[in-house]
C-alpha cells in the first residue's frame, strides 16, 4: 500500500507497525497538509457489515471526546478492501519500546505515565465508553513528554464481526480482567484491572502472569490475585502495592469504580510520598522514528513499477510543533541482504605524543661502551621488579582475604526450623550462631502457637550472630483491634503485620477527627484469609456541632467534653479571672456557641489565677515562704521587724493574679 491514495485524499507513505487485525502507517492529509496516522484494518473485515457499522459509530463515539490524553480522531472510511481510521500523528514512540530501552520504572515516573492515561480513560468512561485494551502497545508517548492512550472502540468494532468466533478472547491475555476471561463483559471496573496490570509493569519490567499460551496466561488470574509488586522488585512502596491491589482485585465490586477515581488515588499517594514531576522521555529507537526516515513517490503507479528502497536515515530535529498521535502495533521487522557486511568507520584522529610509535633513532642499538651499564641497570630493575610483585602479591592475598570475610566468611544461611516446635526451633538457631527473638505471625495454614518460619526466611545468608526472629503463629489472620480516631498510619501498619492487606478507601463522615480513622470494613475481629484486604476509611468530619459552654470546668473535663463532640484542642493559653477558679476554664477561642465543624480545633482559655491560703497565726517567716513558693511578694506591717512575729491579719483571701501583694499584719 505504500504510495497509494485512500478515497483520493490520504497518501500512505511509510510502514510504522503491524497488529494482529491492523496496519499502520505514517501518511499526509493531502488536502489539509498535514501528517496523519493511517490504521488500516485486515480486508476480510471489509465484507462484514456488522463490522462496518460498528466501526463507524465506535469512530464517531471517540471523535467525540476531548481530551489532551486521547488520541484525536479525524476520520474513518472503506477504500476498496481497506476499512481505515485516520488520526493525529504522535512523533515518538510507544510505552512497550520505552520499557524495553529503560527496563522497569521509578515510582514517580510510573506517575508520570499513569495518571494522564487514567484522566483520559476516565473522560471516556463518564461518557459510558470502555477501551477493553489497554495496554503499554496503546499508551503513547511524544518527543515533547505528552502521554496519550490510543485504539478506544477497536475491540468492540473487531467483536461486532461475525468472523470473529464466540470461542476468541478480545483483548491482549495479559491485561484481561477476570470477567473478560470469564464471560466475555467488560466495563469501567474491567478498564481499571488493565489499568493495574499497566501499572504493575511499569514498576517491575514485567507481567504478574505467565505462560505457554494466551489462554493459559489469561486463566491464571481467574484463579490467583495478582502479586504485590514488591515481591518483584526492591524500592516500590507499600502504597503503589495498595494501588495495585485495589485495582486488581479479582471481583470486580472491590476495585475502583473508574479510571478517574483511580487517577485521584494515584494523585493523593503522590502528594503522600512526594514525588517530584517528571518529563518521561520517548523511546529512542522506535517504530515511528523509523518510519519518520523513509519516502515514497508521488503516485501509486510509482510505488508499482519500483520496489519500495527506503531512502537513508535522516535524523530531524523534534519540535513541540510537530507533536501528534499515532496508533501503536508491533515494530516493523527489517530485512538486510545477506551478501551485504557492515563496516564501523570512525573519523581519523591525531594521535597523542604519548602513543606514538618509536623513531629509528629511537630504536638505534646502544654503543658498546654502555653496554655494561646497561647489564647493571637490568640487575636493578629485576630486583626492583621482583620486589613490587612480591609486596603485590602480599597486598592481593590481604585483600582477598578481606574480601572473602566481608563478602562469604562473616555471612551464615539461617537454617529450616520448619515443623519444630518454638522450644526446639530456638535452639537450632542458637546452635547454628544466631540469637533469637519469637515474634507472633497470622497464618491460615499453620495451627496456633506451631512455627511458621523465620523472620529473615530460611536459606537467607545473615551476619553471624545477628538476631533471627522465630514467627509462631498466632491462628488464622484477624482484623486488629482499632478504634475510631487513630491515627490512619498506625492503623494500616498494625492490619499489614495482621497478614491483611490494608487499602484505602477514602472519606466518610465521621465523629472522629477530620484525617483520622472513621472505620475499617470488615470490623475489628474479624478472620480473613492470610493477605486479605481491609477497606479503611478516612474520617472526614461530621456535621457542624455548637462549641459548648466551658467555664470553670478543669481542664481535664473540658478535653473530655470536647473529645465526645469530636473537636480537637488546638491550643492553650492563660488570662486572670477572680470569679474563676484557679487552674480552671475561663472560656475557648472561638466562643461558646459558636458552630464549629467536627475534627476542627479550639483554642481553651485557662485561668492562671492563684488562690491565697489563710496565714493567720503562723509566724512570719512561715508566712512570708507559704506565700512566695505560689509567686506571690510580701509585705509585713508590725512595730519591730521579727520573723517570729505572728500573723493576725492579711489583706488578700481567694484568688488573685500571679505576681500580686500580700499585705500581712503581725505582732508584737
Amino acid at each position: 500500500m505504500i504510495g497509494e491514495m485512500l478515497e483520493g485524499r490520504y497518501r500512505v507513505d511509510a510502514p510504522i507497525a503491524r497488529g494482529g487485525m491492523s496496519m499502520v502507517f505514517r501518511g499526509v492529509d493531502t488536502r489539509l497538509d498535514r501528517p496523519v496516522a493511517i490504521k488500516v484494518m485486515d480486508p476480510k473485515f471489509a465484507a462484514d457489515p456488522q463490522f462496518l457499522t460498528r466501526f463507524e459509530l465506535e469512530a464517531r463515539a471517540v471523535a467525540k471526546l476531548k481530551h489532551p490524553g486521547l488520541v484525536a480522531v479525524y476520520d474513518q472510511g472503506v477504500d476498496g478492501d481497506h476499512p481505515f481510521l485516520i488520526m493525529e500523528l504522535v512523533e515518538g514512540g510507544t510505552l512497550r519500546e520505552l520499557l524495553r530501552e529503560r527496563g522497569p520504572m521509578p515510582p514517580h515516573a510510573v506517575r508520570a505515565v499513569a495518571e494522564p492515561v487514567l484522566a483520559a480513560i476516565g473522560v471516556a468512561h463518564a461518557a459510558g465508553l470502555v477501551h477493553r485494551d489497554i495496554k503499554p502497545e496503546n499508551v503513547l508517548i511524544s518527543d515533547s513528554g505528552e502521554v496519550k492512550i490510543a485504539d478506544f472502540g477497536l475491540v468492540r468494532a473487531v467483536a461486532a464481526a461475525n468472523i470473529t468466533s464466540d470461542s476468541v478472547i478480545l483483548g491482549t491475555a495479559a491485561y484481561l480482567s477476570p470477567e473478560q476471561v470469564t464471560s466475555g463483559s467488560a466495563d469501567s471496573r474491567s478498564d481499571v484491572y488493565s489499568a493495574g496490570i499497566l501499572i504493575f509493569e511499569m514498576l517491575t519490567g514485567r507481567t504478574p502472569f505467565t505462560g505457554d499460551t494466551s489462554i493459559s496466561v489469561a486463566l491464571q488470574r481467574v484463579e490467583k490475585d495478582v502479586p504485590s509488586p514488591s515481591q518483584l522488585i526492591s524500592g516500590v512502596p507499600p502504597e503503589f502495592d495498595e494501588l495495585v491491589a485495589h485495582a486488581t482485585a479479582r471481583e470486580p465490586s472491590h476495585r475502583f469504580a473508574d479510571a478517574t477515581e483511580m487517577a485521584r488515588e494515584l494523585r493523593r499517594i503522590a502528594r503522600e510520598l512526594r514525588l517530584p514531576d517528571y518529563r518521561v522521555p520517548s523511546p529512542t529507537e522506535s517504530a515511528e522514528h523509523l518510519s519518520a526516515h523513509h519516502r515514497v513517490g508521488p503516485t501509486p503507479a510509482a510505488a508499482r513499477q519500483a520496489p519500495y528502497t527506503p531512502e537513508p536515515a535522516r535524523h530531524a530535529p523534534y519540535g513541540a510543533a510537530d507533536v501528534t498521535t499515532r496508533i501503536p502495533a508491533d515494530p516493523p521487522t527489517m530485512q538486510v541482504p545477506p551478501h551485504q557486511q557492515t563496516r564501523v568507520m570512525t573519523a581519523a584522529r591525531e594521535i597523542p605524543p604519548e602513543y606514538a610509535p618509536p623513531t629509528r633513532q629511537d630504536m638505534r642499538e646502544p654503543d658498546r661502551g654502555h653496554r655494561s651499564e646497561l647489564i647493571e641497570d637490568r640487575g636493578k630493575s629485576r630486583r626492583t621488579v621482583i620486589i613490587w610483585l612480591s609486596i603485590v602479591v602480599a597486598l592481593a592475598l590481604l585483600l582477598g582475604i578481606g574480601g572473602w570475610w566481608l563478602g562469604v566468611g562473616r555471612y551464615s544461611a539461617v537454617p529450616s526450623i520448619a515443623g519444630l516446635d518454638t522450644q526446639r526451633a530456638v535452639a537450632a538457631l542458637q546452635d547454628a550462631g544466631f540469637k533469637t527473638e519469637t515474634r507472633q505471625k497470622a497464618s491460615d495454614i499453620i495451627p496456633l502457637g506451631n512455627v511458621v518460619g523465620t523472620d529473615p526466611a530460611a536459606g537467607t545468608k545473615v551476619t553471624k550472630g545477628s538476631t533471627v526472629a522465630v514467627l509462631v503463629s498466632s491462628g488464622k489472620p484477624k482484623v486488629p483491634d482499632v478504634t475510631p480516631g487513630q491515627d490512619v498510619s498506625s492503623v494500616t501498619k498494625a492490619i499489614r503485620d495482621a497478614g491483611l492487606t490494608p487499602v484505602d478507601s477514602g472519606e466518610i463522615g465521621s465523629t472522629a477527627p477530620k484525617g483520622t480513622l472513621a472505620k475499617v470494613d470488615p470490623g475489628p475481629g474479624t478472620v480473613l484469609p492470610a493477605g486479605g484486604t481491609v477497606k479503611v476509611y478516612r474520617s472526614k468530619g461530621s456535621a457542624p456541632v455548637k462549641l459548648p459552654d466551658l467555664s470553670g470546668k478543669t481542664e481535664d473535663e473540658a478535653k473530655g467534653i470536647l473529645q465526645k463532640a469530636g473537636i480537637t484542642i488546638r491550643d492553650t493559653r492563660s488570662e486572670f479571672n477572680a470569679k474563676i477558679k484557679a487552674g480552671q476554664v475561663i472560656s475557648t477561642d472561638p466562643a461558646a456557641g459558636t458552630m464549629v465543624e467536627s475534627g476542627d480545633g479550639v483554642t481553651l482559655v485557662i485561668n492562671n489565677a492563684v488562690e491565697v491560703p489563710s496565714v493567720l497565726g503562723s509566724n512570719v517567716a512561715a508566712a512570708r515562704t507559704k506565700l512566695e513558693a505560689l509567686g506571690l511578694k510580701v509585705t509585713v506591717r508590725q512595730l519591730a521587724s521579727n520573723e517570729s512575729s505572728i500573723v493576725i491579719s492579711q489583706s488578700t483571701l481567694g484568688n488573685i493574679e500571679s505576681g500580686s501583694t500580700v499585705t500581712l499584719v503581725a505582732i508584737p
